[in-house]
């Protein structure tokens, strides 16, 4: 909305016109997401769901976490929501991509707040029938924005991009949102470390929008695809850090309060969408590596034994955060620390790898 009323505005106003200007729109999306958020997560503690102890996850964070408002998700996404309509440059596209990340954070706080679980059955085909639909529209979407019609990705070590099949498109990118849904939410253990993963991925996103992507000169110097929409992502991306950054700021620990299921999930849905619009699906490995081996090698674990009888890692407890809590005595803040630390470093190598060697 705010660049639409600069492009009216200039015409009156001459310093108008910095309201379309796409770092001026990252910087007011950022300070305001955190201000907002930071100011208004804690006037709804009352009225949030407040925890009840974790089944599946150790004895002492259950008791840490017992007992605190949960569900501060549905706040600081929502917050995020109504700033993106204001701030960022708005297509079909991005619009359709708001609505499912607040309807996956509700799908959430619906859990959230229930007596009894919803159940893992349930909110797996609720995931899938989430990613399902963003996929349609995120393929559809980047059709219309390519010049022939074409959705193509491009990849590391190739400096031609490839033709992607819809039904591929559809199915890789689905798999990827349901992914990084549920590892998002299995790394949610631990005061503040799915969050601050999660803010490493939006910012590493969001530079790769505005800066790599987004810039027709660095595009093609890099031998990467200019994407014309980056910078409108790049807002959106750095819009959702901002509340990101205003949660954070209440979930240090020791935290005084908990996203539940309805932020981790829709943080994880909207960092997977991103990493689709890349157009290299790889990317996950500089944004979510962390975050899929801590939540996603439990996953799949559990999956083998349950469905296949395969037993494989048996002497790891997953969610890996749990491991290094209960088997290498690690603090709440040594995990958060030393997991931010890895992330950094792998981020800035597997970046330098699929970026320069093409």
């Amino acid at each position: 909305m705010l660049y639409y009323l600069g492009q009216y505005l200039q015409q009156f106003w001459g310093p108008a016109r910095l309201l379309c200007s796409y770092s001026v729109l990252i910087a007011l999306a950022l300070y305001l997401g955190f201000f907002l958020a930071k100011v208004l997560i804690p006037k709804f503690y009352n009225h949030l769901p407040h925890d009840r102890g974790r089944e599946f996850t150790l004895k002492e964070n259950a008791e840490a976490a017992k007992g605190k408002p949960t569900g501060a998700g549905v706040v600081f996404i929502t917050v995020f929501v109504l700033l993106s309509f204001v701030v960022v440059p708005m297509s079909w596209t991005r619009a359709a991509i708001i609505t499912l990340t607040w309807l996956t954070m509700l799908t959430g706080f619906l859990d959230d707040r229930s007596i009894t679980s919803w159940g893992e059955y349930l909110k797996g085909a609720l995931d899938l029938i989430i990613s399902i639909t963003a996929s349609f529209v995120l393929y559809f979407g980047l059709k219309d924005l390519s010049p022939d019609g074409i959705v193509r990705f491009w990849m590391p070590f190739i400096s031609k991009e490839i033709v992607i099949n819809p039904v591929v498109y559809i199915v890789i990118s689905t798999i990827m949102l349901w992914a990084s849904i549920n590892t998002t939410n299995c790394t949610d253990g631990v005061d503040g470390l799915s969050s601050t993963l999660v803010l490493l991925g939006l910012i590493t996103l969001g530079l790769i929008f505005y800066f790599l992507l987004g810039h027709t000169d660095i595009a093609e110097y890099l031998l990467l695809p200019h994407f014309q929409a980056g910078a409108n992502w790049a807002v959106m991306v750095f819009a959702m850090a901002g509340v990101v950054m205003g949660y954070l700021w209440h979930n240090a620990f020791p935290s005084e309060c908990l996203m539940g299921d309805a932020g981790s999930r829709a943080l994880g849905f909207f960092t997977g969408v991103c990493v689709m619009v890349t157009g290299n699906p790889f990317i996950f490995l500089a944004t979510s590596s962390i975050i899929f081996v801590n939540g996603g090698m439990g996953l799949l674990k559990v999956f083998l034994l349950r469905f296949f009888k395969i037993k494989i890692f048996e002497n790891i407890r997953f969610p890996l955060h749990d491991h290094m809590r209960k088997n290498h005595g690690w603090s709440p803040t040594q995990v958060l620390l030393k997991f931010m630390i890895i992330q950094i470093l792998i981020t800035i190598g597997i970046l330098g790898i699929m970026i320069k060697i093409r």
